[in-house]
């Protein structure tokens, strides 16, 4: 691959956008490259997907603004619906997804850091959705999601000013989880899937696929879907392994059966 790369230890899989000259910027190649890895590992059984930037200028400074600069209407459409269709596969990846942030995390990057279940910030990081400045909106699901981590209010402050946020404020709005201020962000994303891997694979996927299916949705449907899926981990082992362990006070080992 030319634009990232991927390797997996352990059972978790680690993404790096590797074009640093360009401050990771999003260009087609990238996204073609990032919707076939996230295609290939789906049913790889990883217990966590870690993605980051290389370098520590930037986790992505946007979408390629060189490649889009003479693009007519309609590849405009074309390419947003591609980048959103590649967030849309990393935001319903079956393991958990973890963004560790190093420097800007802007326009697109910011998108795709959101797009993950988790966003760890090193001190260095900046988050912004500041396309309002190019005389374009985000296009890559910026509007919906960061109004889901903010509120509409601080949404449009955000989007329609174009001011960018550090780490702290980052974390006090809900764009991030935390500052990680001893050691590499992205050591502090291997040892977060380190805890969630420790858990019984089933109910983490099924945890997941709750939340994210029923967002938006009327609380009855959510209450349907929890108790569906409440139902099904009665029909693993690891239910049994784990509860058994919990009555026997040892570790529980699971299996993901």
């Amino acid at each position: 691959m030319e634009a990232l790369t991927f390797e997996h230890t352990d059972g978790i899989g680690f993404i790096t956008l590797n074009r640093p000259k360009a401050l990771n910027a999003l260009n087609s190649t990238m996204l073609n490259e990032l919707a076939h890895v996230l295609s290939e590992v789906r049913g790889a059984g990883l217990s966590a997907l870690i993605l980051t930037g290389s370098g520590d200028r930037a986790f992505a400074a946007g979408a390629d603004i060189a490649e889009m600069l003479d693009f007519s209407a309609q590849d405009a459409e074309a390419f947003s619906a591609g980048g959103q269709g590649v967030f849309e596969l990393l935001e319903s990846f079956p393991a958990p997804t973890i963004a560790a942030v190093k420097g800007f995390a802007l326009g697109g990057g910011c998108e795709l850091a959101m797009a993950c279940d988790f966003v760890l910030a090193s001190p260095t990081a900046v988050f912004g959705q500041p396309e309002v400045k190019l005389g374009v909106i985000p296009g890559f699901g910026g509007t919906q999601r960061l109004a889901r981590r903010v509120g509409r209010q601080r949404a449009l402050e955000l989007m329609l000013t174009g001011r960018n946020v550090k780490a702290e404020e980052a974390v006090a709005l809900g764009i991030a989880l935390e500052v990680v201020t001893e050691g590499d962000v992205v050591e502090a994303a291997r040892t977060l899937a380190g805890r969630i891997a420790r858990n019984g694979p089933a109910a983490v996927r099924w945890i997941k696929a709750v939340v994210h299916e029923s967002e938006g949705k009327d609380a009855a449907s959510g209450m349907a879907a929890e108790r569906a899926h409440f139902a099904l981990c009665f029909s693993t082992n690891d239910q049994k392994e784990g509860m058994a362990a919990f009555i026997e006070k040892r570790r529980a080992t699971f299996t993901g059966l």
